[in-house]
């Protein structure tokens, strides 16, 4: 188990590492605001990891609330993306 968990930890923590590169470089606020989105993902499945392999149930808590703000982030990206483009088209 020890050696699934050092895998599935280096591949999230690799993963992590190229979507904060798209986070800084990402040329659109799009690029931004998913990598954002999908930084959360990652947070919550490397935590969701940690809680299997110790059988904690105590993080359940704050793999739900991590959750939420990144869905939450992301509706309101999108609401803000949808009134940007909406004041171009009236301009």
């Amino acid at each position: 188990m020890t050696i699934v968990y050092s895998t599935t930890l280096a591949l999230l923590g690799a993963a992590f590492l190229m979507t904060a590169a798209r986070l800084v470089r990402g040329p659109s606020t799009f690029d931004r605001v998913m990598a954002g989105d999908i930084l959360a993902v990652l947070l919550v499945s490397g935590i969701a990891v940690h809680a299997a392999v110790h059988k904690e149930s105590a993080n359940a808590a704050v793999l739900v609330v991590v959750a939420l703000m990144g869905f939450v982030g992301s509706v309101s990206a999108a609401h803000l993306a949808a009134a940007r483009a909406e004041r171009r088209e009236r301009a």
